[in-house]
């Protein structure tokens, strides 16, 4: 019995159906009630004994939060972004903005990539954008955030400091939390972000509604039980660890494990560890994940760790790779992984998060495909001898969502050609907040037009590429304007005459990012010097540049706007190898 069919026997997400009108805060307060001593979240910190909280720790714990929310002047309807660290308090501290009928809004922490200025850049134009009321984060941000309170409209009403308040004792009786009656199934619950660089992306609000119910369509697609456990590293101000990793365990009534993003990528054994101890069963990652632990995860590592519990690790958030699947099969057999566990889904924050879900119990279906034709648009076997290219399927739109494959006019195509991927789902986002321009470009007669391109085989959806020139790096878009901006300002390098495009890397398992940058520099140092120079203007967007040409003047191609053509330029780089690239290690894009 799964789940979702499991409703009158109190299953993990049946409630979505038996509620109507529903909220989070009414599912949470009903698990707490309901399974109270389980596990609720497992909070992973390397080297330290876990942090757990059962059911009815967690909401107790909440409602501590919401109480000191709603005293520091917290209301329904404010917007709440978080800017903290992996840190035990979050998980009560979210869930408390929810009780109180406010919106969290999950932002990301600094990090030593990242050039403060364009940190505080981004922050303050979600700030503008997306309308936050009050910022919720640490005291060592104080300094940096302080300027973006208060003053005009464009700016937050408060700035707090909530890991500095008294926590709830443990084991103290529950605070009583009344959701104000007027906030509706309909209202927002969060604001998720968009992906994109910092500073350009768009605010997507989700409704209570929206999100329990694409809940139990995603439980069902995935079959989804009691007896699963998510484990995840995953950022949460990421589509694909807020709403798969965070929510979905949490509305279905399950445990979730969460790790530090960032321990992780620094030791990527972490998740294996957790998913052995912890009896996980489903895991989400980007396919740069699979590269990075297959070839970073040793050997005497994982002695001793089961994998075999795990019956999906779910690819998800840049095109799938075989080749990726393969190599992390080949290291990890070994210790349980199984073929069929290797799932993959297409997903983005419009639509919640899932469009589409391979089916548990067998591995992703791949087509092997002549790649000449593909890049006319067509699908067909491939030939002995001519250049292929393996496809991994993402899988069937899951329950309730339509997908089409729409040509440049807008019109379906049939099966097996190639456009951009169309979709229409009862989740679906209502259009980006404060952002109408970019929501009529996108939203068409309905349909959510994604800006990615695939085709549909045998009523499944592949997705091999974006239909624009965002760069996809270690499941994150890289916008080539602004690592373009960044490179051109480097003293050197003629200003306005730079391209950025992506080139996928097998060894990486992800695209790296390329820059051709003309100079006006012949000595060997001083391209040396200007080289290093590219790369840290690079890093100061959060940016990896992994391969430099410097080129002379006038070198580039342009368009007929007068700009230089990325794609013209790209094949001209590749036909014309004088320039020798300055190779970084790629495997620092993640």
């Amino acid at each position: 019995m799964t789940a979702c069919e499991s409703a009158a026997a109190g299953g993990a997400c049946g409630g979505a159906r038996s509620a109507a009108g529903e909220r989070l805060w009414d599912r949470w307060a009903r698990w707490a009630q309901e399974r109270g001593s389980r596990d609720a979240v497992v909070h992973w910190t390397a080297g330290e004994e876990p942090r757990r909280y059962t059911w009815s720790a967690l909401v107790a714990a909440a409602a501590h939060e919401a109480a000191a929310l709603a005293a520091a002047g917290v209301r329904q309807g404010d917007v709440c972004a978080l800017v903290v660290r992996h840190h035990p308090r979050f998980y009560p501290l979210y869930m408390g903005i929810s009780a109180i009928g406010a919106i969290p809004s999950v932002l990301a922490y600094p990090n030593a990539r990242l050039h403060p200025d364009k940190f505080v850049q981004g922050l303050s134009g979600m700030a503008r954008r997306s309308g936050l009321d009050w910022i919720l984060t640490e005291r060592a941000l104080e300094a940096t955030v302080r300027p973006l309170v208060a003053g005009d409209g464009s700016r937050a009403r408060g700035l707090l400091f909530p890991l500095e308040w008294p926590a709830a004792e443990v084991g103290a009786p529950a605070r009583a939390v009344d959701l104000p009656r007027e906030v509706a199934a309909t209202d927002p619950c969060l604001l998720q972000h968009s992906s994109g660089t910092t500073g350009l992306q768009k605010g997507v609000a989700l409704s209570h509604r929206a999100v329990l119910e694409h809940v139990e369509s995603y439980a069902a697609a995935i079959q989804l039980t009691d007896a699963d456990r998510v484990v995840s590293w995953l950022p949460l101000y990421h589509d694909m660890g807020l709403i798969a990793g965070f929510h979905t365990p949490l509305a279905a009534g399950l445990s979730l494990v969460q790790l530090d993003p960032f321990e992780w990528v620094s030791a990527p054994v972490l998740l294996l560890e957790a998913l052995s101890r912890e009896r996980g069963t489903l895991t989400w990652l980007p396919n740069f994940a699979y590269n990075l632990m297959a070839e970073r995860v040793h050997a005497d590592e994982v002695q001793g760790l089961r994998l075999d519990g795990v019956r999906m690790f779910v690819n998800c958030s840049e095109p799938v790779r075989h080749e990726s699947h393969g190599r992390f099969l080949e290291r990890f057999a070994a210790n349980g992984v199984r073929p069929q566990a290797l799932a993959a889904c297409y997903a983005m924050a419009e639509l919640t998060f899932a469009a589409t879900q391979t089916a548990p119990g067998r591995a992703a279906p791949t087509l092997v495909v002549d790649r000449a034709a593909l890049s006319r648009g067509e699908v067909a076997p491939a030939r002995d001898g001519a250049p292929s290219r393996i496809c991994v399927s993402s899988g069937p739109p899951i329950p309730g969502c339509r997908v089409q494959i729409v040509g440049a006019d807008g019109r379906e195509l049939p099966p097996d050609r190639v456009g951009e991927i169309a979709l229409r789902s009862p989740t679906m986002f209502e259009g980006y907040r404060n952002g109408p321009e970019e929501s009529a470009r996108v939203l068409v007669d309905g349909w959510y037009h994604s800006g990615d391109l695939g085709f549909l085989h045998e009523g499944e959806c592949y997705v091999i590429g974006r239909q624009k020139d965002v760069i996809i790096v270690a499941g994150n878009n890289v916008y080539p304007e602004d690592v373009e901006d960044a490179v051109s300002a480097v003293p050197g390098v003629s200003p306005g005459r730079v391209v950025a495009f992506g080139v996928e890397d097998e060894e990486a398992g992800t695209e790296v990012v390329c820059v051709i940058a003309e100079a006006d520099a012949t000595d060997p140092e001083e391209r040396k010097r200007l080289v290093l120079a590219i790369r840290r203007a690079g890093m100061a967007v959060d940016v990896t540049i992994s391969r430099v040409h410097l080129a002379p003047p006038r070198w580039l191609i342009k368009s007929s706007s007068g700009k230089p053509s990325r794609k013209a330029n790209k094949e001209r780089i590749a036909r014309e190898p004088l320039l020798q690239p300055s190779h970084d290690d790629t495997r620092r894009a993640s």
